[in-house]
Formats: structure tokens, sequence, C-alpha cells
């Protein structure tokens, strides 16, 4: 539904720490004119949303979609610890202009399934949208369990999972008797996860590589699996850099911002990148 190649965007701010709004529309432009992606994430974790206030949220879901809501697809991340922020948020998103939201897991109580699932559910209920739904235990301490996700993948708005669950079995078993739409999460896994049924990534090296992984699994769709092999071993580096060093957020930024390209600083408690980081990004980059 939404594409191949999502970006979880950064959300710009200025050296003061506000937001960027200018900046976000001239990242949006770039990253879908020159780095093609088929689709943009805002306010997700790369997007520092633990710290954008909720006017911040859509604000930045405002100025995205008038730079490029023509032109790609929107999603909004809304997922909170509690089931009324989210459907507030799931409503402002769709009044300012996203396609579809991504729901992250709620964090920190650590619901029951059933509580997994009925947060899913009323969120779903409560939108005219589209949503992905984020299963990331890492980060929430809850995973979505495979029975979870057969049931609620009849839901009529729930089309498909961003998987960072690191667990190829299980998500093979949701992939054949579903129909949802599985995107890896998780940079290192986007070919792995395409080759057993996934149909892409929300990608948080895409702002830089966006164009090498559509690469990537072109090479795949038409059947050169040595190719799409070595496209994926040739982005291993710029995963270790920016997804193993320091918190993806921190380090997209900083590449960004050797680049030329809007981003700014990170929002504390996130500190900035370290001279080693910023360093072994010049070597990838500059």
């Amino acid at each position: 539904m939404f594409g191949r190649v999502l970006v979880a965007m950064v959300t710009p701010f200025t050296p003061d720490g506000d937001l960027d709004l200018k900046g976000a529309q001239e990242l949006a432009a770039h990253l879908v004119g020159k780095q093609g992606v088929d689709g943009l994430v805002v306010n997700g974790t790369t997007g520092e949303a633990p710290t954008t206030t909720d006017a911040e949220k859509a604000q930045v879901i405002k100025a995205v979609a008038e730079a490029v809501g023509d032109r790609t697809q929107i999603l909004a991340g809304v997922g909170t610890n509690s089931t009324r922020h989210t459907i507030e948020l799931a409503h402002s998103a769709e009044q300012h202009g996203a396609d579809g939201l991504l729901v992250v897991t709620p964090y920190y109580s650590k619901p029951t399934q059933e509580g997994v699932e009925n947060h899913f559910r009323q969120v779903a209920d409560a939108s005219g949208l589209p949503a992905l739904l984020y299963d990331i235990p890492g980060r929430t301490a809850t995973a979505i369990e495979t029975e979870t996700l057969l049931r609620l993948s009849e839901h009529p708005r729930i089309v498909g999972v961003k998987d960072c669950k690191v667990d190829l079995l299980a998500t093979a078993r949701v992939i054949a008797e579903t129909g949802l739409d599985f995107y890896s999460g998780n940079d290192e896994l986007i070919l792995p996860l395409y080759s057993i049924g996934g149909v892409g990534t929300v990608s948080t090296v895409g702002h830089v590589v966006g164009n090498e992984i559509k690469a990537m699994l072109d090479a795949y769709d038409e059947g050169d699996n040595k190719e799409a092999l070595r496209r994926h071993q040739a982005l291993l580096p710029v995963i270790t850099a920016i997804m193993t060093r320091e918190p993806g957020a921190v380090a997209v930024k900083a590449a960004l911002n050797l680049l030329g390209l809007p981003a700014g600083p990170v929002r504390e408690p996130l500190a900035e990148a370290t001279p080693k980081l910023i360093n072994e990004l010049k070597a990838l980059f500059v």
C-alpha cells in the first residue's frame, strides 16, 4: 500500500532546538526527489517523537504534507503508552494530512496481549487511515505475539507491520497466513525479510542511501540474487556506522549535517554525535 522504501524521517531543528519546518520541507523534498523514496514516516523514534509536543507533531505533518503530499505517502507516528492519547494523535494526523499511521506497541506499562490487541483495535477503529503496527519489543518490552497479529490482521484498517522483532520464523508465519505488509525496521534485515515475503523497509539509513536500497530490491525482483547480495553487503558499513555506534537519530542527523542537508541538533536527553562517530561518517560521505 505504501510502496517499498519508506524513510523514518528526522525532525529538523534550528540551532536553538526549535522546529525547523522549512528544513523539514526541504529534507522531505530531497528524500522524495533525490533519494527516490516511496514514503515518509514522520514523528517516529528517529523523528524524536518522545521529545516533541503534540502541537509540534501536527506542524510537522502539515508542513511535510504541503511540501510533498502530492508525490509520496506520509505516515505519522502516533503510538504512545496511552490508548486515549494515541487516539488523539491519530485524529490530529488525519486532520493535518497524513495518509497512514504508525502505531507502536504500548511501552513501559507491559500490557497483556489482550491489552495490546484492544489498544490497536481502538486506535484503528477511531481513524479512517490505514495503520502499520510497530513491533519493537527491544524498546517497548512487549512483543506483538503471533496469534495476536493473526487476529489483528482481520481488521480492515490494519494493513501491515513495521517489524523489529528479529524473529524471522514468527514473521514468516504471519506473512504466510495473512495479507499484512511487512516492512523491515532493521536496516540490516531489509533483504532477508524481503526474501521471505516482506514488502520493503521503514529505514533510517535510507536518508542517505535510499537509492541504493531501491537498487538492491530491484535486483532481487529481477532474479539477480548475486547483485542483490552484493548491494546488501555494500550497505553494511553505512548501516554499522548509523545504527550501531550511537542512537540512530543522532547518527543520521550528523550524516545529514555533514552533507549540508537540514537536520540540526538533537534534543536532550540525546547527546550530539561524538567526534569519533563524525570522523567515521566523514569517511563514508564526505
